[in-house]
């Protein structure tokens, strides 16, 4: 109780030794402080409220040359399959609302999204859009998925430990595409398959000198099998059809991120 009393005196006593300090202003100096106090604090309210209105609406497909990627975007933009596969040599981008059916009603934030080709030599043109990246979206042929099981894991891992991706925690979405084909594997043995790649590409890599390594981060829990639960950003499984239009979970996954 004393201690109390004690602090309540003094807390007084510093009331009016800052009633009194303040009454020694010149009300002019006194109205300039506020005003300048007044100033900061719009305009720091300000800032935040810019900052959060340009948070990035830059979703990324990416994945291997023949996956499919082209064939989703099209039908994400306009529900239309542009006569199947397409090879892209050059990004294929735009900024649009999500093409579909059961869209919901009221506020729609328009997706930019970013086709980058696939084929190895072009790859680095996917360092050129990470930094904006708000989502991932890597795709998968479940069709053709053994043969190519190594090379899409491979790009996987440079995807899941470059620094943007690591550090910003940028979510992303593991599509298997073309899974309504009746010889196309599931998702879950896609899943279970690129997770021990990638724990060899762990295994191999490390054994290498930093110096020879071209990726930024590590991922996975030392002393422990990998898994994707293993890694910083969230990364989730999903299915999808580019040419049936079958799209509804990748969709999803966008709105989920990009947000009006």
């Amino acid at each position: 109780m004393e201690n109390l009393e004690d602090l309540k005196i003094m807390a007084e006593q510093w009331s009016y030794q800052g009633i009194e300090y303040l009454q020694k202003i010149p009300p002019t100096q006194l109205y300039a402080a506020v005003g300048v106090l007044l100033f900061t604090t719009i305009l720091l309210l300000l800032s935040i409220r810019l900052v959060r209105r340009t948070k990035s609406n830059t979703v990324l497909l990416s994945g291997l040359s023949g996956s499919g990627k082209t064939v989703l975007f099209y039908q994400l933009r306009d529900g239309s399959s542009h006569q199947g596969t397409v090879t892209s040599m050059e990004p294929n981008e735009g900024t649009f609302v999500l093409h579909s059916k059961n869209a919901k009603k009221g506020k729609i934030k328009p997706v930019h999204l970013v086709d980058v080709p696939g084929h190895s030599r072009l790859r680095p043109k996917l360092e050129e859009f990470l930094p904006q990246a708000a989502a991932i979206v890597f795709v998968v042929d479940a069709l053709e998925f053994l043969p190519n099981c190594r090379a899409a894991s491979e790009y996987l891992y440079d995807i899941l430990t470059n620094a943007n991706v690591v550090k910003k925690k940028v979510p992303v979405l593991l599509c298997c595409n073309k899974t309504d084909k009746l010889t196309a594997h599931t998702k879950e043995f896609i899943r279970k398959q690129m997770e021990k790649e990638i724990e060899k590409l762990r295994a191999s890599r490390s054994a290498v000198s930093t110096a020879d390594i071209a990726n930024d981060f590590t991922i996975g829990i030392e002393g422990e099998v990998f898994s994707f639960s293993h890694c910083c950003n969230k990364v989730t499984v999903a299915e999808a059809s580019g040419l049936n239009g079958e799209t509804v979970q990748v969709q999803d996954f966008i709105r989920e991120y990009i947000k009006p």
